[in-house]
Order: C-alpha cells, then sequence, then structure tokens
C-alpha cells in the first residue's frame, strides 16, 4: 500500500456499495483494502473486478486492519449501528450511508463516540454534494432570492416497491437533507400524512409538511406508487424563485420573478404588483455527486475537518424523519422535534 493514501474498508458491497468502492477506488488519495460482504456472490463479483482487495463475509477482519484508517458502511441501515459503533471503538473514521441508523438514541451515542474520540462520522446525503444545490446554497446564502418563504420537493416514481422501510423513511432522507442544507437551520415541529395501498402498514406514499421558527414552510412529496419520475426542488424568495429538477439534465433555473409592493398615494398604502423577469439557466460543472462526497470524507480524514454531512446533521435528518412518522401514525398531527426522544426507533430498512 502506498502509505501516501487513506486505507479503506468498505462493508457492504449490495446495492449502493460498488458504487462507493469504484468512486474511493479512482480517487487518487485513497485505496481500497477491504470489501466486506455476506454474500459470497457479492464479493466474487468485488475480486473479480479488484483482484488487488481483500474480501470477507465477517467486517471484523476489516477492522482488525491497522492499515486500513476510514471504514465506509452501506449495509441495511438496521445494521449501521452495530458496524459504526464498532468500527468507532476500533479507531476508524468513519462513512455510513443514510440514514445514520434507525433510532435517535442510537445516533446519538455515535456522534457522542466520535466526538470524544476525535474521529470522523459523515452521513452520505448526496444530494448535498451535488452541484446544482451547492449552486442553489451559494445562491440563498448571497441572498440572491431574498427571504425564503417556502421550499417544497416532489420525489416520485412508479419504481421498486420496498417491503421493509415505507416510501418516507426510502425517498424523503435526500429531500431533507437538501431542505435543512440550503436553509441553514432546523424546523421545530412536522406533520406528515400517508397511505398504505399496496402492503398492510408500509405506506406507499407520504406527503410531508416542516414548520421552521420563522414561518418558513418545507413540503415534500414522496411515492414508488405513481404514473410519473419526478425529482423536483422549488424555492420560492420575496427577490427571486429558484428550481431544480433532476430528471432534465440536472438543471437550475432561476426566475426573477415576485409580488412587489409600490406605494400608492390614492390609498396611502401600498399596491401589490406582479415581477415578471428573465429566467437564467446557469451552466452547472459536470461532476459525479458521489465522487465529490467521497472525495470530501478524504478531505475531512486526511485534514481532521468536520464533514458537511457530519453525524449532527444527519441526527437531524433523522429526528424530522421520526418525527414524521410519528405524525403519519397519529392521523397527520404535528409532532414537536425536540419532543423526539432518544427511544424512539424508526422502522427497519
Amino acid at each position: 500500500m502506498n502509505n501516501d493514501k487513506i486505507g479503506i474498508g468498505v462493508i457492504g458491497a449490495g446495492y449502493w456499495g460498488p458504487n462507493l468502492i469504484r468512486n474511493f477506488h479512482e480517487l487518487q488519495e485513497s485505496e481500497v483494502l477491504w470489501v466486506a460482504d455476506l454474500s459470497q456472490d457479492s464479493l466474487d463479483k468485488i475480486s473479480r473486478r479488484y483482484p488487488s482487495v481483500s474480501t470477507t463475509p465477517d467486517f471484523n477482519n476489516v477492522l482488525a486492519d491497522k492499515r486500513v484508517k476510514a471504514v465506509v458502511i452501506a449495509t441495511p441501515a438496521v445494521t449501521h449501528f452495530e458496524i459504526a459503533k464498532a468500527a468507532l471503538e476500533a479507531g476508524k473514521d468513519v462513512m455510513v450511508e443514510k440514514p445514520l441508523t434507525c433510532s435517535v438514541e442510537e445516533s446519538e451515542i455515535l456522534v457522542k463516540m466520535a466526538g470524544d474520540r476525535n474521529l470522523v462520522i459523515m452521513v452520505g446525503h448526496l444530494m448535498v454534494y451535488h452541484p446544482a444545490i451547492q449552486y442553489m446554497k451559494s445562491m440563498i446564502d448571497k441572498n440572491e432570492l431574498g427571504r425564503i418563504y417556502y421550499l417544497y420537493s416532489t420525489r416520485v416514481n412508479l419504481g421498486k416497491v420496498r417491503t421493509h422501510e415505507n416510501t418516507l423513511w426510502n425517498f424523503a432522507p435526500h429531500d431533507i437533507s437538501m431542505i435543512l442544507y440550503l436553509l441553514g437551520r432546523t424546523p421545530d415541529k412536522v406533520s406528515a400524512s400517508g397511505a398504505a395501498y399496496l402492503q398492510s402498514g408500509i405506506e406507499d406514499v407520504a406527503f410531508m409538511t416542516l414548520h421552521f421558527p420563522d414561518e418558513t414552510l418545507a413540503h415534500c412529496h414522496v411515492s414508488w406508487l405513481d404514473p410519473h419520475k419526478v425529482r423536483r426542488l422549488t424555492v420560492v424568495g420575496d427577490k427571486k424563485m429558484m428550481v431544480f429538477d433532476d430528471t432534465a439534465g440536472a438543471e437550475v433555473r432561476i426566475y426573477d420573478k415576485g409580488v412587489d409592493r409600490v406605494p400608492t398615494y390614492e390609498t396611502y398604502g401600498e399596491s401589490l404588483t406582479i415581477r415578471i423577469g428573465d429566467i437564467n439557466i446557469p451552466k452547472l460543472p459536470s461532476r459525479e455527486p458521489l465522487k465529490e462526497e467521497c472525495s470530501h470524507f478524504l478531505t475531512c480524514v486526511r485534514e481532521r475537518k468536520q464533514p458537511v454531512t457530519d453525524g449532527a446533521s444527519g441526527l437531524e435528518v433523522l429526528k424530522v424523519l421520526v418525527g414524521a412518522d410519528r405524525s403519519i401514525r397519529k392521523k397527520g398531527t404535528p409532532v414537536m422535534l425536540d419532543e423526539v426522544v432518544s427511544d424512539e426507533i424508526a422502522a427497519e430498512a
């Protein structure tokens, strides 16, 4: 192994793991040393593609190798806590796919462990690293849109139907992480409603609303039972409006539209006038979000920096998910996020 490279162990080589393995293999700063998975078929595929990578069905073999400085976890969510905890105890920096864990209590434990040991813990909220979301964040931070009134997202498809997790837990982490990142703050309450049409107790469609203390609203519609594939996020400000369409070439459109208040002498008051200006479509860099995410993790490991999607941010996303799930069980009753306590356990993933 090149001592200048960061030794990586990937745990989980099923659906998403091969994408992580590919990116860390291609990045010059890292070297994939181990891949662990319970499926021998998955390990055989990795061995054929990456002959130099050691494989094992026991993730403890990965943790025992002192050359491994960082562990990347892409296993089912119900296993995240056990594996991440063991990795931190072994002194490894950790990147774990979303959600961080399936309970607030478990996530709090991991965040504290990482802090106490001065270890990096990062959650794979991929969309935060998308060039389009990075651009939108810069626009909001520069106040180009003015005061943000509300945001809404749609993430629907006629796609794979899960048998353990509902559509909220499967789809909504992407939208929640984007919304919290763009606004730079967390909501104080969440409300949600959903329905299970195909399988009892597993919602196929959900509608969720995040309520922020400054009266900003954010709404998410998620479903795997829909005739259209839509991946869209809209941000409405008092100066401009902005739309990210991830099914139209990952395009961002800036609308110079709004409603202006114009003083009127006739009434000694104000008149509301609609303003319709130009539509700007900025040219975005053509970069793979996952490679950006993996590269960011390596930078944080090397420079001992706090990731953009660190454990604390992953915990905030989880609290919204748990609160929304509880609101569904309460027939849409809003749930205060400070009441989402540590003993809340989420659905299996």
